[in-house]
Order: C-alpha cells, then sequence, then structure tokens
C-alpha cells in the first residue's frame, strides 16, 4: 500500500517509524524544499507544500496514493489540499483510506462533562472551527468520490520528547490549578495504534475520538512526573496569577471529558497507555526526564 502524509509532523512521522513495514512506499510532505531535502537524505521521501513553497511532483504523488494521512492544520481559506490539488485526488483511482488529523477542541466547552462522537461540535476558538470546517470539507469529499473518509479528533499529545517528565527536566514544567479543569490526553504511540486499526477495517464518515481512559487535572500530571523523577514538584499556581500565552490560556477555556468507547468497541483498540500514569512510567523507563 502506497502511503501519501500530508504534514510530516510529531504524530505523522511518529506513525511512519512503527508502522513503516505495512506499506511499500512512503511520501510526506513538508513546509519547505530545505527540509523536504533533508527528510528524503534520512530515508523518509519528501516534497515541499505550504505556503513558501509547492513541489509540482505532489499531483503525480496524489494520483499514485492508496492510502492518504492529512496531519496538516487547515489554512485561511479551509484545508490546503483540498484546494490546490482536488483534481490529482480525483485522479487517485487506488485511493481506499483517507484519515484527517482533527481536535476534541472542535467540542467546545462542557463544563466537564462527558461528550463523545455523536456530540454536535461547538468550537469556540477561531483554530476548533477551522479544524471542524476541513472535517466537513473532507467527509463531503468522501461522500461525493466513494472513498472511505475517517477523522480522528486527537486530544493532548504526548510522548517521546513532549511530555511533563521532560518539562521537569529542562525547568518549564507548572502546576496550574483550575479547581475542576481537566483534560483528556493520548500518548503518540496509541495514535499510530488507531489508524494502523482503522486501515483495516475503513467506515466510510467514521469520527473517533483519540483519548485515554482518564481525564485529569494537569497538575496531577506533573506531580506524578516528579514522584517517577524523585524530585520535589513546582508549586501550585492558581490559574488566575499564572503567566500563560493567549493560546495556553484558551485550552483552559474549554473543560471536558472526552470518551473513547468508539474507538475501543468499534476499532478494537486497546490502548497501550490507557491513563497518564502508564504513559509516562514508560517514558521514564526509556529515560525520558534523565537529563
Amino acid at each position: 500500500m502506497r502511503l501519501v502524509v500530508i504534514g510530516l509532523g510529531y504524530s505523522a512521522q511518529r506513525f511512519i517509524e512503527r508502522h513503516r513495514s505495512r506499506f511499500s512506499a512512503v511520501t510526506g510532505t513538508v513546509r519547505t524544499p530545505e527540509k523536504a531535502a533533508a527528510l528524503s537524505a534520512e530515508g523518509l521521501p519528501a516534497v515541499a507544500f505550504g505556503p513558501e513553497a509547492k513541489d509540482p511532483a505532489l499531483d503525480e504523488i496524489l494520483a499514485g496514493a492508496e492510502a492518504l494521512l492529512v496531519s496538516a492544520p487547515p489554512g485561511p481559506k479551509g484545508d490546503p489540499l483540498l484546494q490546490a490539488h482536488a483534481g490529482a485526488l480525483a485522479r487517485a483511482k487506488g485511493l481506499r483510506w483517507i484519515g484527517y488529523l482533527s481536535t476534541v477542541g472542535v467540542y467546545g466547552d462542557h463544563g466537564g462533562g462527558l461528550v463523545d462522537e455523536g456530540t454536535p461540535p461547538r468550537p469556540s476558538s477561531g483554530r476548533s472551527r477551522a479544524r471542524l470546517d476541513a472535517e466537513i470539507a473532507w467527509l463531503g469529499f468522501g461522500e461525493r468520490s466513494g472513498t472511505p473518509v475517517q477523522v480522528f479528533r486527537i486530544a493532548g499529545i504526548y510522548g517521546p520528547g513532549r511530555n511533563a517528565l521532560a518539562n521537569l527536566a529542562e525547568g518549564t514544567a507548572k502546576r496550574i490549578v483550575k479547581p475542576g479543569q481537566v483534560f483528556n490526553r493520548i500518548h503518540v504511540d496509541d495514535i499510530g495504534a488507531a489508524l494502523a486499526a482503522s486501515l483495516d477495517r475503513p467506515r466510510p464518515g467514521g469520527i473517533y475520538n483519540l483519548a485515554d481512559d482518564e481525564p485529569a487535572p494537569p497538575q496531577d500530571v506533573v506531580a506524578y512526573a516528579a514522584t517517577l523523577m524523585e524530585v520535589a514538584p513546582p508549586p501550585e499556581i492558581p490559574f488566575d496569577e499564572a503567566e500563560l500565552s493567549p493560546m495556553a490560556r484558551s485550552f483552559y477555556g474549554e473543560n471536558k471529558r472526552v470518551s473513547n468507547r468508539r474507538l475501543r468497541e468499534e476499532l478494537g483498540v486497546r490502548l497501550l497507555y490507557p491513563t497518564y500514569r502508564e504513559g509516562l512510567a514508560a517514558l521514564w523507563s526509556e529515560g525520558e526526564g534523565r537529563g
């Protein structure tokens, strides 16, 4: 199966690293020709696609795709791939799976209540509204083309190099406390497992929440990481006193508990790391946070 990945970011590269053996060929896109050349030299063929540059070879690559993973964010005018390469996608007669990586942010704020894939989206931020628009566009493309499109709404991603252990080691971890606030998370390897399961059983129009089993207060995650490292956790900071970027502060404006029942029951995914505790313990054993 020939896989094309639009946007070789953290999750997409980890997916390729862990599941490359199931594909006969893998090609991805990055924003600049320089980065494309660097990745290609490392053994991951890549072409440029972004505001800075567009490689004309991408049309031919898309036309030969059998699986397409879209990880790039939407632009100001919608999904950039659908806008610029709809013709090539229409010629991709062998395309039999499309996965679109979205965000649980499309649900908006639910005051700590439970949401699932049947919950009507009501995004509160501009970036989440853009994600929802892109979801709708891709699902519409699937209906028109007959290609199975799956949408994956992803919670907070952590994994190697991106976790509370690493933040503590770098001195950047904060324990910000906002009473009642919880977040779901997902280990990057559980994202890969979900994508692999979907490739084996694609469902046209399928929407799946990729989230762990236990929504938890963010300060608890930092405290647990500190316990693993046998260091004192940073002091608690009331949310109203915390110095946060506008984007970081906006995350605290949404409070919800995300159900992953469909992921488990329909795709049969058994999470490798059902809570942050298993995930951080595994990362610690792999050397994360040891400086």
